[in-house]
């Protein structure tokens, strides 16, 4: 979740990011007004409490001295002692009453303030476009759209020439938008993994397989039971859910914990994902572009405020290096704000060329979270004797879609595949994968 103390000291800051998202700005005024009740009925609680305290012990003290007066047998002092007994008694049951109201209305104020606080998405960084799934901008392109003098083929078709993808038994087994990898495919996916895994090694990331499989408050605390929750997979019966990236499994790992991020924490997940593809009826129904289970190596990084930006830029330019081991052209993009995710303040889309397309189509991206994952999951460090949230980071560094990419750009006119160079060393050295 975002700092309330961001909120309260500079709220036109999160009214910004809200319209940049296209978000409800009014959230932000209804939560400052609830937060100022919260604080205002807590303050006023505990003068009353104190208050009540104190009326508590006259009220001890006067039926002390009004049972002393009894045995001594002046009426006339029992009757003021009794009367103010009696008053003191009364006090204390109007300010019990008040501090209840007080507790309550402070209960309530602050259930309702955590609950609309919990629905603001992180704040955006400055230089992030504002707007919607069209409006971001190009970084840069990265090499020359393929060209063929050939009619190319799509990767489905290409994959069924080969014998790498069977979405037709996929479908039989498991529904639609389902599929197998056979023989080369599953090979190649497997290729593209391990390069990706050595990579993320390679740049001091601690490889991980992680659950796939997680409890509501872990993925709540990641940010994926907000506007994406009918994205998700949950298992009624366990109460339980399904990750759609091993970010959510490699977040809560260190959940309330105190970390030592003088150097980024860094882990590298290898984990299949699930997706409903929810609202995606009649997009992408051909091949494996849009599917409901596929699997992806995906970097995590914890560290300190000051060096989130920087590690950002880090994970951009593996990725890049990884499109550019497979050969790929690309391009960056700095996605406008109204398509980030709820816990992204800024995000970097890696898009590859898809020659039968015509377009280019996401292959990786990398989000900096700041610290509203962090925040929600209490993963802290320690700092000038205090503790503060961390940053969190992740990126993609291979997914099965890359698959698409892969087998277009390199197809031979024949419907054989050219193996990238740089996976033929996880492929047993083949260079061309055949037609079958």
């Amino acid at each position: 979740m975002i700092d309330i103390r961001l909120l309260r000291d500079n709220p036109d800051a999160v009214r910004a990011s809200q319209r940049a998202r296209g978000a409800d700005e009014g959230v932000v005024d209804r939560i400052l007004e609830l937060d100022a009740t919260r604080r205002s009925s807590l303050g006023e609680f505990e003068r009353v409490r104190a208050e009540q305290k104190q009326v508590s012990k006259s009220v001890g003290a006067a039926m002390g001295a009004l049972n002393k007066a009894k045995k001594g047998g002046d009426d006339s002092e029992v009757a003021r002692l009794q009367a103010e007994a009696d008053a003191a008694r009364e006090n204390a049951a109007t300010l019990s009453a008040r501090v209840k109201e007080l507790e309550a209305t402070a209960d309530e104020a602050g259930k309702e303030f955590d609950a609309l606080l919990r629905t603001v998405p992180n704040v955006v960084l400055d230089g992030v476009p504002a707007g919607g799934e069209d409006d971001f901008v190009t970084v840069k392109t990265v090499g020359e759209a393929p060209t063929f003098d050939f009619e190319p083929k799509d990767h489905l078709e290409i994959g069924e020439l080969i014998g790498a993808i069977d979405m037709e038994r996929g479908t039989k087994v498991s529904g639609s938008r389902f599929y197998f990898l056979t023989g080369i495919g599953a090979r190649l996916e497997y290729a593209l993994m391990s390069l990706a895994l050595q990579r993320a090694v390679d740049a001091g990331f601690i490889p991980m397989i992680p659950p796939t499989l997680v409890r509501p408050e872990i993925m709540r605390g990641t940010g994926f039971l907000g506007q994406h929750a009918d994205e998700v997979y949950r298992l009624e019966a366990d109460d339980l859910y399904l990750v759609g990236t091993s970010e959510v499994a490699l977040a809560g790992y260190h959940a309330d914990e105190i970390l030592n991020v003088d150097a980024p924490v860094r882990y590298a997940g290898w984990s299949s994902c699930y997706r409903r593809e929810a609202g995606s009826y009649g997009k992408d129904t051909r091949g494996i572009i849009r599917v409901h289970q596929f699997n992806k190596v995906e970097m995590f990084s914890y560290c300190r405020i000051e060096d989130a930006e920087a590690e950002h830029a880090r994970m951009l330019a593996w990725e890049e290096e990884m499109l550019a081991k497979c050969e790929l052209s690309y391009r960056v993009i700095d996605t406008a704000a109204g398509d980030l995710g709820t816990s992204a303040a800024r995000k970097f889309d890696c898009e590859a060329w898809v020659p039968t397309q015509g377009t280019y189509r996401e292959l990786t991206s990398t989000s900096n979270c700041t610290t509203f994952q962090a925040r929600r999951l209490n993963i802290r460090e320690r700092t000038d004797g205090a503790t503060r949230s961390v940053a969190t980071l992740n990126g993609t560094l291979a997914t099965t879609r890359w698959l698409v990419a892969i087998l277009e750009t390199h197809q031979q006119a024949d419907g054989s595949v050219r193996v990238p160079e740089a996976l033929r060393t996880y492929m047993g050295g083949l260079e061309v994968l055949p037609v079958v």
